[in-house]
């Protein structure tokens, strides 16, 4: 029960669901560094060791392991120190282009989804935290793979400077939203009343707007019908 009996109960429970994303950031973050240093630093040793008998083929795939291994190390600094209360934001050039297909060829890969189209071409290159653009992409692209309707997922993703705001739209031909849910649709661990609904912490678009936050952007629903979503991201320009 809140202190102040005059708080809200939507306000209280906003709180407490605040205060277990921070707690669930902090310790997963934390548990994640001992493996993940492990496992980068043993693909270093092999790669010193193996590097001139190995083959191209089996070279790149070791390269992989300790630059993901590493990608994954820094974002889970990251959200360590969201959860501290104090983001740690390292700008740089990013390639939005380079940075959506990476993106899109990892959740293709990981879902199995072979008729997807990805429409982009062209993005530019933007000065942010590669990071927490990441993992904010990351969500938004996912789920319009995972809310899909019966025909193939058709994702386009365009990008471009209003004033001092670069705005990343994200459309879909999925399931769509109902517009009484725009807002709720990024509460900690809601989700949509849906007969059918698809299993998930329901965290994924409240992480989003939080990494963006962290950045001084945001991200919002801006349209959604049968015909699918589109999601805005707006970022200031550095």
């Amino acid at each position: 029960m809140s202190s102040n009996p005059t708080t809200p109960p939507e306000t209280s429970a906003a709180g407490d669901n605040e205060e277990r994303i921070k707690r669930f950031l902090a310790t997963a973050s934390h548990d994640l560094q001992s493996p993940l240093r492990h496992i980068a630093m043993y693909a270093e040793l092999l790669l010193d060791d193996l590097e001139a008998t190995l083959e191209s083929e089996h070279l790149q795939s070791l390269r992989m392991i300790m630059e993901k291994a590493q990608t994954a190390q820094r974002l889970t600094k990251t959200l360590m120190s969201l959860a501290g209360g104090t983001p740690q934001v390292t700008p740089e050039e990013v390639d939005l282009q380079a940075l959506v297909e990476n993106i899109w060829g990892e959740l293709t890969d990981e879902t199995s989804i072979r008729n997807a189209t990805l429409t982009s071409d062209g993005l530019p290159s933007i000065r942010t935290d590669p990071a927490l653009l990441g993992l904010a992409l990351r969500h938004l692209i996912s789920n319009a793979l995972t809310y899909r309707s019966e025909a193939p997922p058709d994702v386009t993703i365009t990008a471009e400077r209003e004033g001092a705001d670069w705005f990343i739209r994200i459309a879909d031909n999925g399931t769509g939203i109902d517009p009484a849910y725009r807002e709720r649709i990024f509460e900690a661990f809601w989700k949509l009343p849906k007969a059918g609904a698809i299993p998930g912490a329901g965290l994924g678009l409240t992480t989003a707007r939080e990494f963006l936050r962290a950045l001084g952007g945001d991200v919002s629903l801006e349209h959604s019908d049968e015909t699918g979503s589109r999601f805005t991201i707006r970022l200031p320009v550095a």
